[in-house]
């Protein structure tokens, strides 16, 4: 095969591959929807999707597409963890034809718990079944700064990708120039842009180690270290082909990780944001 033929194939297959593990990451994170479907009761059957994180200031709106014959729907709604007692609200008809409410907007890193109790052919039925969901909220990102980072870092687990392709070809590889930018992306992306993020969205530049625990920024920090043998020796032009397949191994192994894990959280109690509490969002066994 021609050598652009070979190049063009290799950046194909590692967008493949970054797409695949950044929608992993995505859909496996706690921020990602509560999906689920309700059957069996009387003769209706609908799905619902229920929000775990806001979208920036404002409240947290719930919306239920629920068929005609629901007799009506609660949304039961306390801060999270706290054993406050619920605060209902009658959900109504939108435009769209769906069941609507919503969450009054809580400080970032405020977390909420919720359920929707409907009643359908005479049934009463919980969504979701078994415990409520969860849900943080944040301050606004301007998308002058989100997006941005979300680029880069997709652009440096792209990159990085793309030289662990080159760096086990059979034929002498040459990945220094995609290690560097790589790793140029990573400190643009995750150790400038995220941090600016985080201020705005939390109130603070950093809360991973040694500051706190929260799990995102200890995965860039991780990331950047585990990249930056290969960036080290491609400057110096040495030998880094195992450097670079151990550090993507790792860079990857961390963004696997779901984003927001053990990130920044209200206490309640002590009335600030606390980050790496052992708390649940959907799942109470989960460290968020």
């Amino acid at each position: 095969m021609k050598p652009k033929l070979v190049t063009v194939a290799l950046w194909i297959v590692a967008f493949a591959l970054t797409v695949l593990l950044a929608v992993f990451q995505r859909m496996t994170g706690p921020s990602y929807p509560q999906r689920g479907r309700v059957s069996g009761v009387g003769e209706a059957t609908f799905s619902y999707s229920l929000p775990r994180s806001n979208s920036g200031a404002g409240e947290l709106e719930i919306e239920l597409a629920a068929p005609e014959s629901a007799e009506g729907a609660i949304l039961e709604w306390r801060r999270y963890p706290t054993e406050n007692s619920w605060t209902s609200v009658a959900m109504v008809r939108n435009e769209d034809g769906r069941l609507a409410a919503a969450v009054p907007e809580q400080p970032p890193g405020g977390k909420v718990e919720y359920r929707i109790v409907i009643a359908i052919d005479g049934a009463r039925v919980v969504i979701p079944p078994g415990e409520p969901n969860v849900a943080r909220f944040r301050a606004d990102v301007p998308a002058t700064v989100l997006v941005p980072h979300i680029l880069a870092m997709f652009a440096s687990m792209l990159v990085s990708t793309r030289a662990l392709l080159e760096a086990i070809r059979p034929t002498t590889p040459d990945p220094r120039r995609l290690v560097l930018v790589a790793m140029g992306l990573l400190i643009v992306g995750g150790l400038f842009l995220g941090p600016v993020v985080q201020k705005h969205a939390f109130g603070a530049y950093w809360t991973g180690w040694p500051r706190g625990h929260d799990l995102t920024d200890n995965k860039t920090l991780i990331a950047f270290l585990a990249w930056l043998p290969a960036s080290v020796l491609a400057v110096a032009a040495r030998r880094l082909r195992a450097a670079v397949v151990l550090g993507w191994l790792v860079m990857m192994g961390v963004f696997l990780i779901p984003h927001s894990l053990r990130g920044s959280e209200m206490d309640w109690s002590a009335g600030e944001i606390k980050t790496g509490l052992l708390i649940g969002v959907g799942d109470r066994a989960s460290p968020v």
